[in-house]
């Protein structure tokens, strides 16, 4: 380590409008020293102990997520500089190195003590030094509690939408379970007629037997044209007044739909004889029953589905880092977001069947998923196509979610993940989305986010390892926030 000279100091743009006491005093407290290529000069993480100021050379900024090195910038600009550039904001925060700084070639830095700098800056600079705190902490602040207030209104927002879509099918099971009651009801009316009317034993179980056979020839009967159908419910309904049975024309659409015709009618009244009537309207109530039986199953399952889809979406009941097949987390975030799609946006999937699982916080990349996916929407004002697509690629698992809007202006694709940038108008939104969705891919996953954007063509690739980066600590399964900055 050497002295450095003043008027060397005063040539970097960092200090060129400092007087020459000020510039003495650096010198006095600093010192210069030489770095060999790749050298490190600081390492992220440790204790922030210097700024350092290129004076020849050139040096990067690395950034390490997990096990990986992101080179985040490099420069052969004299005056660049990196360190402890907080200093200034002294013990009220722990100083660390947010960053390496390396060197790539025989580079000589300018080292600062970190307590010197501050106090040269509070000194020299106490507006500026009060003005450079405030957007520190309140910057840090209003991330935190807007991170907080957009992920309960995503919440609200998905809570709302299952909520309609389950409203549907409880409702559907709600009233054929009604309707189920009085068929069932009234099937058992008929049977005590058709046995007081003398129809015997052994003709009523012929008549079942006769029903269980068209039940299942009904469920396997192919689809018809309307055309057809209505043609067919007229044929039925004719042969059922012309034989004398009551609100013939109203028995005839259920009987049809199970696929009975008149054929059927005929071996019906084979068995019945004088009770045709009744033995009919036993039949319809009983393919009634198995109709608002399947529906019933029908809306449940849905039902389940939905709360499926909503497991798989919080993923509650799930360990946070877990191997998952990113395709089933893409479908449980369609499945929430479902109510947000406008009627004419069509939703396309594209999914790789030879995509293993990855090794990821699930319930964090589902809010990734929100984030880009919603965009997208906004993006295409009520029209357009919707593409999710995954494939393999370079040992790494990529999701693409494109879209069809009118895409992202060139001079705002580099700020897009920058916090609190936006585009939309004042109150709809908060600048938040890209910059979380770029947090959990790449400080927590060890991924990266690329985008390529043009008029009716907007492409975001979200891109994972196939291999866990790093066994995540407790500290790291905290979900991430305004406060790991």
């Amino acid at each position: 380590m050497t002295a450095v000279e003043p008027a060397e100091l005063g040539r970097l743009f960092l200090f060129e409008d400092l007087d020459d006491e000020k510039l003495a005093w650096l010198a006095a407290y600093g010192c210069e020293r030489a770095y060999a290529e790749g050298e490190t000069i600081c390492a992220q993480g440790d204790p922030a102990e210097f700024l350092y100021v290129l004076l020849d050379g050139e040096v990067a900024i690395v950034q390490q997520v997990r096990d990986h090195a992101v080179e985040m910038t490099r420069s052969a600009n004299p005056g660049v500089y990196g360190g402890a550039v907080q200093a200034y904001i002294g013990d009220r925060i722990e100083q660390r190195y947010a960053h390496t700084l390396r060197a790539l070639r025989p580079s000589r830095m300018f080292e600062l003590p970190a307590r010197k700098f501050g106090k040269a800056v509070r000194s020299w600079f106490p507006m500026a030094t009060h003005l450079l705190e405030g957007v520190f902490f309140g910057m840090n602040n209003a991330r935190r509690l807007v991170d907080q207030r957009e992920r309960l209104t995503a919440l609200g927002t998905i809570t709302a939408g299952l909520t309609h879509e389950l409203n549907n099918p409880a409702a559907a099971a709600a009233r054929a379970a009604s309707e189920l009651g009085d068929r069932l009801v009234g099937a058992q009316k008929r049977l005590v007629e058709l046995a007081s009317g003398g129809v015997d034993c052994e003709h009523i179980a012929r008549l079942v037997a006769l029903h269980d056979r068209l039940v299942g020839a009904g469920h396997r009967q192919p689809a018809r044209d309307p055309i057809a159908v209505s043609d067919a419910e007229d044929e039925l309904g004719d042969w059922l007044d012309e034989h004398g049975v009551d609100d013939a024309w109203d028995l005839a659409p259920a009987l049809v739909a199970a696929g009975i015709g008149v054929d059927e009618a005929e071996r019906v009244a084979e068995i019945a004889g004088d009770r045709l009537g009744v033995a009919m309207a036993w039949l319809t109530e009983t393919l009634e029953v198995a109709q608002l039986q399947a529906e019933i199953s029908e809306a449940t399952t849905r039902i389940t589905g939905l709360l499926d889809s909503a497991r798989q979406y919080s993923q509650l009941d799930r360990a946070p880092y877990q191997s998952v097949d990113l395709r089933t987390l893409l479908d449980s975030t369609l499945t929430m977001l479902k109510r947000k799609f406008p009627p004419d946006v069509r939703v396309r999937r594209d999914y790789a069947p030879d995509l293993p699982p990855v090794p990821v916080f699930a319930a964090e990349l589902n809010q990734v998923w929100t984030n880009l996916i919603v965009n997208a929407l906004d993006a295409m004002d009520g029209s357009g196509a919707l593409t999710v697509r995954t494939f393999r690629d370079n040992g790494q698992a990529v999701v693409e979610i494109a879209d069809t809007g009118g895409g992202i202006p060139e001079q705002n694709l580099d700020r897009i993940f920058t916090p609190f940038f936006t585009t939309k108008p004042v109150g709809q939104g908060t600048g938040l989305g890209l910059d979380i969705s770029w947090r959990i891919v790449v400080d927590r996953h060890g991924g990266d986010i690329q985008v390529a954007s043009a008029p009716g063509d907007t492409r975001f690739q979200v891109r994972l390892p196939l291999t866990p980066t790093a066994a995540p600590s407790a500290e790291d399964d905290r979900h991430p926030s305004a406060e790991d900055d």
